[in-house]
């Protein structure tokens, strides 16, 4: 039935596509009549040349009034590139937990997972700044359903996911290499339960952050239609917010189409706008954030679930030097109050004739459930959305749980100028799954200019 739905969607790409194509146009390999070939280089322009290639006939200058650091690309016609795409992933699904290896209802492991996705995305135009500075970027939402080939353990779940992605090289007049993110949430999981669903152990929530990462080939077959190809990879998790909590990897294949809806053949017609230059210099980013939390507690090589659900909060500053538009590392300090640090519990034995009662879980104070550590960032910038990783150590604590190394990795969203939307999640000594960081910020000293 995917495959049956992707032929489908295909064919109304192409039918959309050539709706779209001007009368008397023709293909790129094909000879075009000479009133289109107005200026040397139009025809690899619009199929997304580079963009700093070539001079522009006319450059946009900075109006009056606009200040320092403000430089506006002031173009007249549209900014964007509306895109509509339509893909198919065929993946393999890691051995990575006891459930896919084959500890289930079948008794086979579950290694074949496939998905359709509808896609919507703006394309900074060519002839922006922002496309000059950045490799075309691209940014969108999208919709997939997932098939794990298990529906009455795992569900047939559905992700709703924003992405981001940027040309990397033209590799022909035809042919780019490019790199995209997706980050979002996937609904519809048969999550574990001890009497209706108790084989699966890998996850306990109905809903699961989604994580994905691919590297693809793009040929232009038209003017707005391209095919993309290219290996992904694939997380599903709900962030150790509840339990079992083994997560979902996955590595495949994608494969789709695109369809510009705009009219990016008239890219060397337009006007280029100046890209200004960037100002290296120091900014601060202060991060407050919280979330919440399950805990394993290990007794004699065990880990016992506690049944709470802990709270989490910290803050965090950054210093961080800005190199250019697209990269800043710095250093930061980071204050965190987890519920769940140094929790025990002990065995216990039960008389004869007596009720179990479970294990009871002992609290600390506060003073050993906070930390402050130190770590080192870097991000990479691109319009909206900010990607950054980190690692640190605890250097303020008193000790157990939190004498430990850390990592992090987050997305930051522009909500304004100067403050962002913060998602991040943090690992304890590369493999323990630590918790989630949900959270805002404001970055101070923010000279980066202005791209209108």
């Amino acid at each position: 039935m995917v495959r049956g739905m992707l032929t489908l969607l295909a064919a109304s790409v192409w039918t959309v596509a050539a709706a779209q194509e001007p009368a008397g146009a023709e293909p790129l390999n094909g000879g075009a009549p000479a009133a289109a070939q107005t200026a040397a280089g139009t025809e690899q322009t619009a199929v997304g040349a580079e963009p700093f290639a070539g001079n522009a006939s006319v450059t946009a200058q900075e109006p009056a009034g606009n200040g320092p650091g403000s430089v506006p690309d002031n173009l007249p016609g549209k900014k964007f590139i509306h895109r509509l795409g339509v893909e198919y992933r065929p993946e393999y699904i890691f051995p990575s937990n006891p459930f896919v290896a084959g500890r289930n209802a079948s008794g086979q492991p579950i290694d074949f997972a496939q998905s359709l996705h509808l896609r919507y995305a703006l394309q900074y135009r060519p002839e922006t700044a922002a496309a000059r500075i950045y490799g075309d970027v691209y940014q969108g939402i999208g919709i997939a359903r997932y098939d794990f080939g298990s529906p009455s353990e795992t569900g047939d779940p559905v992700a709703v996911y924003l992405f981001q992605g940027a040309r990397i090289a033209r590799l022909a007049p035809r042919l780019t290499l490019h790199y995209e993110w997706n980050f979002g949430l996937s609904f519809g999981w048969h999550p574990y339960h001890s009497d209706t669903n108790s084989w699966n152990g890998m996850t306990g929530s109905r809903l699961n952050a989604y994580l994905n990462v691919d590297f693809y080939l793009r040929w232009a077959l038209s003017r707005r239609v391209g095919l993309v190809v290219g290996p992904t990879l694939t997380h599903f998790s709900n962030g150790n917010t509840k339990f079992p909590n083994a997560g979902l990897n996955t590595v495949g294949t994608k494969v789709g189409l695109t369809c510009d809806l705009g009219t990016p053949a008239d890219a060397a017609r337009q006007p280029q706008a100046v890209r200004p230059p960037f100002p290296r210099h120091m900014s601060y980013d202060l991060t407050l954030f919280g979330s919440w939390r399950r805990k394993g507690i290990r007794l004699d090589g065990r880990l016992i679930p506690s049944p709470e659900a802990y709270p989490v909060a910290g803050i965090s500053f950054a210093a961080m030097y800005n190199f250019g538009y697209r990269f800043r590392a710095g250093l930061a300090a980071d204050g965190v109050y987890d519920g769940s640090a140094n929790v025990r519990t002990e065995d216990y034995i039960v008389g004869w004739g007596e009720e179990d009662p479970g294990y009871t879980f002992h609290k600390p104070g506060i003073d050993r459930q906070l930390s402050l550590g130190l770590s080192a960032r870097a991000e990479f910038v691109m319009p909206l959305f900010t990607v950054g990783i980190g690692i640190g150590a605890n250097v303020l604590h008193k000790g157990g749980d939190l004498a430990a190394v850390y990592q992090l990795v987050s997305l930051k969203i522009a909500a304004t100028r100067s403050t962002y939307l913060h998602i991040g999640y943090s690992l304890q000594n590369f493999r323990d799954p630590n918790f989630l960081m949900l959270g805002i910020g404001y970055r101070f000293n923010n000279r980066t200019p202005r791209l209108r």
